[in-house]
C-alpha cells in the first residue's frame, strides 16, 4: 500500500522539493502537490508552508505535519490543525543563511551604509571614519538555534556581542543576559539590536513603545524574526522622531508590506521581503525523510514542536 506526502507552499517550487526528497523515501511513497492529490485517503505526511484554511480536512489519515521552515507560529495558531505531531526544519544551511543576513545587516549599520546611500543620492562625497568592531555593541534578542548561530558569527567579527534569552546559556564570545528585568538595560547600551525572538503569546508585541524608548539614542534596529513581535507603529514613531538612526527589516505584521506604509520611505530603513533564511530542498530533504521513517517505525521525532511553548 502506498503512502502519499502532500506538498503545499506558495513561494517554493514543487519540482525541486519532489526531486530532492525522492531519493530518500521508499519508492512506494508518492510525493504530490496539494492540488493534484489523486487519493486523499493515502496522504500520511504533509510538508507545508502557510496552507489555506481547511487544508487538513481533506486528509483524514494524516500522521505528521512538517513545517517548511524554522518558525511555526502561524501553523500552531491555526484552529483547523489536527492533533498530531508537528516538526520544523533544523537545517544548518538555513542557519548559515540567517547568520550571513544578520551579519550583513549589522555591518550595514556599523559601517554607516545608510549615510553613504543618502549621500550617493545627493551625489555628495561624505566621509565618515569607520569604527573598530569592538567599539560597537550588538544585542541579539533570542538565542535559539538561529539566534545563537547569528550571535556567534557577530562575535567572531569582533563586535561587543550580547544576547538576551529566557534562560541561562553559554556562547563563546557572547555575554548572555536573562529575564525580563535585563531587557531594557541591554537595549539602553546597544548600538544595534537584532530581534530573533520566536512569536509566542508571550512575545507578541513584546518590543513596544517602552522598549524603543529604552533603546540608546541613535541606535539601529534589525528584525528577522516575526513582524508581530514588534509594535510596528511604535517602531515607526521612534524612527520618525530620530530616536533610532535606522532599521533593517525583513518581516512585518502584514506581508507583503502595503505600498502606502510609512516604513517604505523612512530614511535609513532597508526593507527586504522575508528572505533572510529559507529552506533549501537538497539539505533539508534527509531530515524530512528521517522523520517520515521515524513515524513509520514508531520512533521519536527530531525537532518536534511543542504546541504549549509555540516552538
Amino acid at each position: 500500500m502506498s503512502d502519499t506526502l502532500v506538498f503545499y507552499s506558495g513561494p517554493d517550487p514543487f519540482e525541486a522539493w519532489r526531486d530532492a526528497l525522492a531519493p530518500h523515501l521508499p519508492a512506494s511513497t508518492r510525493i504530490e502537490q496539494a492540488d493534484a492529490v489523486t487519493d486523499p485517503l493515502s496522504v500520511r505526511y504533509a510538508l507545508v508552508w502557510m496552507p489555506p484554511e481547511g487544508f487538513f480536512e481533506r486528509f483524514p489519515n494524516l500522521k505528521l505535519v512538517i513545517n517548511l521552515g524554522a518558525g511555526v507560529d502561524r501553523l500552531v495558531a491555526r484552529t483547523d490543525l489536527p492533533d498530531l505531531p508537528i516538526t520544523r526544519l533544523s537545517d544548518p544551511n538555513m542557519g548559515r543563511m540567517m547568520a550571513g543576513f544578520v551579519l550583513f545587516s549589522v555591518l550595514r549599520h556599523a559601517r554607516d551604509i545608510p549615510h553613504f546611500e543618502a549621500a550617493q543620492a545627493r551625489r555628495q562625497w561624505s566621509y565618515r571614519h569607520p569604527r573598530a568592531a569592538e567599539e560597537t555593541t550588538v544585542a541579539v534578542l533570542g538565542l535559539g538555534e538561529l539566534g545563537a548561530m547569528a550571535a556567534s558569527e557577530i562575535a567572531r567579527q569582533g563586535f561587543d556581542t550580547h544576547g538576551w534569552a529566557t534562560r541561562e546559556r553559554s556562547l563563546p564570545g557572547v555575554s548572555v543576559h536573562c529575564g525580563d528585568a535585563a531587557l531594557a538595560p541591554l537595549a539602553a547600551r546597544a548600538d544595534i539590536v537584532v530581534c530573533m525572538l520566536p512569536l509566542t503569546p508571550a512575545t507578541r508585541q513584546r518590543l513596544d513603545a517602552d522598549f524603543f524608548a529604552a533603546m540608546k539614542p541613535g541606535a539601529a534596529f534589525i528584525n528577522v524574526s516575526r513582524g508581530e513581535v514588534v509594535d510596528q507603529d511604535a517602531l515607526v514613531q521612534s524612527l520618525q522622531a530620530g530616536h533610532l538612526s535606522g532599521a533593517t527589516l525583513d518581516v512585518f505584521a502584514t506581508e507583503p508590506l502595503p505600498p502606502d506604509h510609512p516604513l517604505w520611505s523612512l530614511p535609513g530603513v532597508l526593507i527586504t521581503p522575508h528572505l533572510a533564511s529559507v529552506a533549501l530542498p537538497k539539505s533539508a530533504a534527509p531530515q524530512i525523510a528521517a522523520n517520515i521513517r521515524a513515524v513509520q517505525d514508531g520512533q521519536p521525532l527530531a525537532n518536534e514542536v511543542s504546541r504549549l511553548r509555540g516552538y
